[in-house]
């Protein structure tokens, strides 16, 4: 049985011995860079530098709640507006593994900029078990290259350093809660964000509906869930499929985007099962994304696929 405390203990004696000079941290706010960045900051405290890295595919005001956490979390920090970067790197790429490999790359050329400016040796990145299985390598088939592991350049200046690579997801939440975080219950959102929520080419305006549609969806069924109407699912968000279709606004035809609705139940993140969400929820989700984004998306669908064989993100 795995005993979070005793990985906490160790870790953290680990880290005083590798971790020699100054470090950067991948920070997103996400449960595992923020169980990262609270070992290593134990570790060496000062010495460890947090960046956050706003590639312009965050969700609904995520870039100011993560400036607040990683104050709460009294960690030296450093915020980079990339949007633009990111926006023209993206630019009429449609491809799911190029889109993955070109953000994976692109967020170590910043970090290495970062370290540059501040001499920094070591980049820390969140990476759990999922991660590098999924990515392939070896005798294991690609699945999907996550950014931080089918997405690193193999050119590097920076030593890595991942703590938390050998544990599943439910293994990182049990250190969170050892840990006392706000973020050990929060659900994954994934290291390129909103660019893979994004069926074809993730640019500025259909990155805006998407985000639109993922606020909704996060708020509805967070108020179905403290109701009492349904389970809280382990992932939930909307995806922007590349299909347009027919539909009415008032008395006038209309030819809008379409909106996925995918939620699931998993532990570890290796398997999933979708979620059950009651029609009052789903028919509240629907009404308010299409009125919200009115004569720009007209069709909500409902993915009930399971893992496998689909997986939890689109892309």
């Amino acid at each position: 049985m795995f005993d979070a405390e005793r990985f906490i203990e160790k870790t953290v004696a680990k880290l005083k011995e590798d971790v020699t000079k100054k470090a950067l941290i991948a920070f997103s706010g996400g449960v595992d860079s923020t169980v990262s960045a609270v070992l290593v900051n134990r570790a060496i405290g000062n010495q460890l530098i947090a960046v956050n890295v706003d590639t312009g595919y965050m969700r609904k005001n995520e870039p100011e709640n993560v400036k607040k956490m990683m104050k709460e979390l009294g960690l030296n920090f450093r915020f980079v507006d990339a949007n633009k970067e990111f926006y023209h790197a993206l630019k009429g790429v449609e491809d799911p593994e190029k889109k993955r490999k070109i953000i994976g790359e692109k967020f170590i050329r910043i970090f290495e900029r970062v370290a540059e400016e501040e001499q920094i040796e070591y980049l820390v990145q969140g990476t759990i078990a999922p991660d590098w299985i999924e990515s392939g390598g070896g005798l294991r088939d690609t699945i999907k290259s996550h950014h931080n592991v089918g997405g690193l350049p193999k050119t590097m200046k920076l030593k890595l350093v991942e703590p938390l690579k050998d544990l599943y997801k439910d293994e990182v939440r049990k250190v969170a809660r050892i840990l006392h975080l706000k973020v050990s219950e929060r659900q994954p959102f994934p290291g390129p964000g909103l660019a893979i929520r994004i069926i074809g080419e993730a640019t500025p305006e259909r990155t805006e509906l998407v985000r639109e549609a993922c606020d909704i969806v996060e708020k509805e069924i967070e108020h179905a869930v403290e109701k009492g109407l349904m389970e809280k699912p382990w992932q939930y968000f909307a995806v922007l499929i590349p299909i347009k279709t027919v539909g009415v606004h008032g008395d006038k035809r209309a030819y809008g985007n379409t909106i996925a609705i995918r939620a699931v139940q998993s532990v570890d993140a290796m398997t999933c099962h979708y979620s059950t969400i009651p029609h009052e929820v789903l028919d509240t989700i629907s009404t308010k994304i299409t009125n919200t984004l009115k004569e720009k998306v007209n069709r909500i669908v409902y993915d009930v696929t399971n893992k496998p064989p689909g997986t939890v993100e689109w892309e």
